[in-house]
């Protein structure tokens, strides 16, 4: 396959890949338009997967069969014969240019086969093996697709996908609740007085509670830290795309804080002013010090980091723009959240307007 073929042969597939990010997260195609194009396309086809996947668990009636029809998809992916879905032959695409290992990706659908099974977490380490599954693996591709193939990059990888997953679960306390779901480590609930199964129960907030979610962000710092550590070993086009993903989600768990640690109530959202902040600093943070005594991986992610031997595999490190022109890509993603934030108030306010009788969208 020649390395044109992702910019060129699959150029309908990932302008609708990219559709799909815009329509997803917000966040994480903001921290993209930072990457250099031979990076941003790649990983739209990884994401586009990777929602595609979530989405078919999440929203089916039986779970189980969803997940056997995944792990099917992927099976034809790594043989060569992708199903006719725009998400499977893209998919197919970056796994044949990047050398993806299979271990990853069948670990992500592992992670969506827990949640259908509906499995809780007794300690932050459980916690971290499902993030590892579920977000872990997702930054594993994203480093590989950046040329980024050392062990202690990788392990930095997983530490920024874990922590982001973390970051989420914290925000989404109460929406999880809602759908008789509880990530939060069951341990620490009952270290600050909650009985897991009562509160999932009758899901409320409470001192004990911020407690517990408090703890979780502590966690996820301490692993957006690990991460930063990483940043020197990728190319120097990536690492104001990867600096803004990090600090756009330590975002989230800020805001969380910002609202008394109570993610039960509503979901903290955080503003384009603090998102400009968080891209702004990004943009700063283009040479990072290089840790000359690398972190190993988190026991949850080895198995990630172990899939890929060092110099099995190599390709051309991305170039991407000059750094010191992250600013004007930083204002065009700007541009981006503000036109992104306006159509989904539009498109709210209609569907409100729609619900109330007598009312019609203008």
């Amino acid at each position: 396959m020649s390395d044109d073929v992702l910019r060129v042969d699959s150029r309908a597939d990932l302008a609708a890949c990219r559709e799909t990010l815009a329509q997803g997260s917000r966040t994480f195609m903001a921290a993209s338009w930072l990457l250099p194009r031979t990076v941003r396309e790649p990983a739209s086809a990884l994401y586009a997967f990777c929602r595609m996947a979530d989405d078919a668990v999440d929203g089916s009636r039986e779970p189980a069969a969803a997940v056997a029809r995944l792990r099917s998809r992927l099976a034809d992916i790594y043989a060569g014969r992708p199903q006719p879905t725009v998400e499977d032959r893209a998919m197919a695409s970056v796994v044949s240019r990047y050398g993806i290992p299979q271990v990853w990706p069948e670990a992500l659908i592992e992670g969506f086969a827990w949640d259908a099974e509906g499995r809780r977490y007794e300690t932050i380490e459980e916690l971290h093996g499902y993030a590892a599954r579920v977000a872990g693996a997702v930054g594993a591709m994203m480093a590989l697709v950046m040329g980024a193939r050392t062990p202690s990059a990788l392990a930095r990888a997983c530490d920024l996908g874990v922590a982001m997953q973390l970051s989420n679960i914290a925000r989404d306390v109460g929406e999880d609740a809602s759908l008789g779901r509880l990530y939060l480590p069951r341990a620490w609930m009952r270290d600050a007085g909650l009985d897991p199964d009562r509160w999932l129960a009758e899901p409320r907030f409470s001192a004990a509670l911020a407690r517990v979610v408090e703890r979780l962000l502590r966690e996820a710092d301490t692993l957006y830290a690990r991460a930063g550590q990483g940043v020197a070993e990728l190319p120097l086009g990536c690492r104001p795309g990867i600096n803004a993903a990090r600090l756009l989600y330590r975002q989230i768990g800020l805001e969380v804080e910002r609202r008394g640690l109570d993610s039960v109530s509503g979901r903290a959202v955080v503003s384009v002013r603090r998102k400009a902040v968080g891209l702004a600093h990004a943009a700063c943070l283009v040479r990072p010090a290089r840790v000359r005594s690398p972190l190993p991986p988190l026991a949850a992610t080895a198995f990630l980091v172990d899939a890929v031997a060092p110099g099995a595999y190599r390709h051309e490190a991305p170039a991407g723009a000059a750094w010191w022109h992250v600013r004007t890509h930083v204002v065009r993603t700007l541009d981006l959240f503000e036109r992104l934030e306006r159509r989904e108030r539009h498109r709210d306010a209609a569907a409100r307007a729609a619900s109330m009788p007598g009312l019609r969208p203008g």
